[in-house]
C-alpha cells in the first residue's frame, strides 16, 4: 500500500503540531521497517524541510510541495501532487486538507483555537480567515475516514461544535521526547543561564505569544508576587514576540517590571531543556489547549508545574501532578505560584508525581496507535 503523510509542518523546532508531525513520521517509518516495509511512505514537504530531510530507506519517498496552509497553492498545487502519487491512503497531521481531495484519508485535529479564540489583527483578514477555516475544518471532518484528536477535551469540542459523530473520533495522546530529562549537575545548564543573564531563581513560561496564552495576566500575577509578596525572583518568557499581541511587553512596562522579566526570544531544544531544569516553577496560564506539551516536558525535567484549570490541561497534567488555578483570576494565579514556591514538601511531591506521570507519554506509543488507526481506516 502507498501511504502519504502531509509534512508541510515538520520540525522539532516548531511548537505543537510541528513537533507532533516530526515525531509521528519518525515512528511511523520505524513501525513500517519493523514490519518488513509492507508500505511505501510518501512525505510531502515544503522547503527548506524538503532539502534537509534525507529518506532513511527506499520505502520512503519525499515530494516537494511548497504550498502554505490556507493558500491557493494548497488547493491546487498540493492537490495535484497528492493525486499524481496515486496514494491508497493519506494522513494529514493538520486539518488543512485540499477541499477537492477525495481519496481515503485520516486527519488529526489538535484543537479549535481559531474558532474559540480568533485573536486580534486585521479585522478583514481575520474575517476571511475564519470563513476559510470553517470551510476547511468542516470539510476535513466530514470527508475523513477517521478523525484523530489528542485529548478527550478536544473530542468533546469536535462533537459539540462541529457535530462530528463520536464513533468517528479516536483519541491518541501526544508523547514527550526522551530528550526532556532531569539534569543532575547544574553546571550543565549554567551556560544557558549566563547567555540570557538569568541570575536569580525564576518562574518559566515557554511557548507562543497569542491571546489565549494569557501572558498579560501571568505578568500581573508576577507583579503581585514581586511588589506585594516581596519575592526575589525573575520571570523568564521564551518565544518569538507576536506583533498582533504587544500587550505582553506593554504590561511589563506598565508594571515597571523591566528588570525582572526576561524575554529570551526563540530558544533551541537544548536551551529549552536547560531552562526547564533550572526553573523553580513552570507556569502554564493558557486559557485553552488541545493538549499542552510544555507542562509534561517540564515535569520530565523535574520541575514543579502550576497550570490553568481549563480545557484539556487538567486532563493531561493529571490530578496530584500539578497545582491548578483559575486563569481568569490574577490573584489566584499569584496565590498558587506562591503556595508552591514556599512549600518545599509540596514541590518534592509535585516533582516526584510529575516525573512519573510524564514518563507515561511516549511518542512510540503515539506512533503505534496512529499506525493502527490508519490501517483500520483503510479497511473501512
Amino acid at each position: 500500500m502507498k501511504i502519504g503523510i502531509d509534512c508541510r509542518i515538520y520540525s522539532s523546532k516548531f511548537t505543537g503540531i510541528g513537533r507532533y508531525t516530526h515525531e509521528l513520521v519518525q515512528n511511523l517509518i520505524r513501525i513500517n521497517d519493523e514490519k518488513n516495509r509492507p508500505h511505501e511512505i510518501v512525505l510531502f514537504f515544503n522547503a527548506p524541510e524538503f532539502h534537509d530531510y534525507a529518506p532513511p530507506n527506499q520505502a520512503v519517498k519525499k515530494v516537494l510541495v511548497n504550498a502554505r496552509h490556507y493558500s491557493f497553492a494548497e488547493q491546487t498545487k498540493f492537490l495535484f501532487k497528492l493525486n499524481k502519487e496515486k496514494l491508497n491512503f493519506v494522513h494529514f497531521p493538520h486539518f488543512n486538507v485540499p477541499y477537492f481531495y477525495r481519496r481515503p484519508y485520516t486527519v488529526t485535529i489538535h484543537d479549535l483555537t481559531i474558532s474559540l479564540f480568533p485573536g486580534k489583527g486585521n479585522k478583514i483578514w481575520k474575517f476571511f480567515q475564519r470563513i476559510v477555516y470553517d470551510v476547511i475544518i468542516k470539510n476535513a471532518t466530514v470527508t475523513a475516514k477517521t478523525v484523530l484528536t489528542i485529548s478527550e477535551n478536544t473530542k468533546k469540542d469536535l462533537i459539540e461544535r462541529l457535530n462530528v459523530p463520536a464513533e468517528k473520533i479516536e483519541v491518541i495522546y501526544n508523547g514527550v521526547s526522551d530528550n526532556f530529562t532531569l539534569i543532575e549537575d547544574p553546571k550543565t545548564f549554567q551556560k544557558t543561564l549566563n547567555k540570557y543573564k538569568i541570575k536569580k531563581e525564576f518562574l518559566l513560561y515557554t511557548g507562543v505569544w497569542r491571546y489565549h496564552k494569557n501572558l498579560p495576566r501571568l505578568i500581573e500575577a508576577f507583579a503581585i508576587l514581586k511588589q506585594k509578596k516581596n519575592m526575589n525572583i525573575s520571570l523568564v518568557i521564551t518565544g518569538k514576540p507576536d506583533l498582533d499581541y504587544p500587550e505582553t511587553k506593554d504590561k511589563v512596562k506598565e508594571l515597571h517590571l523591566e528588570e525582572d522579566v526576561i524575554f529570551t526570544g526563540l530558544v533551541n531544544e537544548e536551551e529549552l531543556i536547560h531552562l526547564y531544569n533550572a526553573a523553580n516553577i513552570y507556569v502554564f496560564p493558557s486559557l485553552y489547549e488541545g493538549f499542552g506539551l510544555p507542562p509534561l516536558e517540564s515535569m520530565k525535567c523535574g520541575t514543579p508545574v502550576v497550570a490553568s484549570n481549563t480545557s484539556s490541561i487538567p486532563e493531561i497534567c493529571g490530578e496530584g501532578n500539578a497545582v491548578f488555578f483559575d486563569p481568569y483570576k490574577v490573584e489566584d494565579i499569584a496565590e498558587k505560584i506562591e503556595k508552591v514556591y514556599k512549600d518545599v514538601d509540596l514541590q518534592a511531591k509535585l516533582i516526584e508525581n510529575g516525573m512519573a506521570h510524564a514518563s507515561q507519554f511516549s511518542w512510540q506509543i503515539t506512533g503505534e496507535k496512529t499506525y493502527s488507526a490508519i490501517i483500520r481506516a483503510t479497511l473501512n
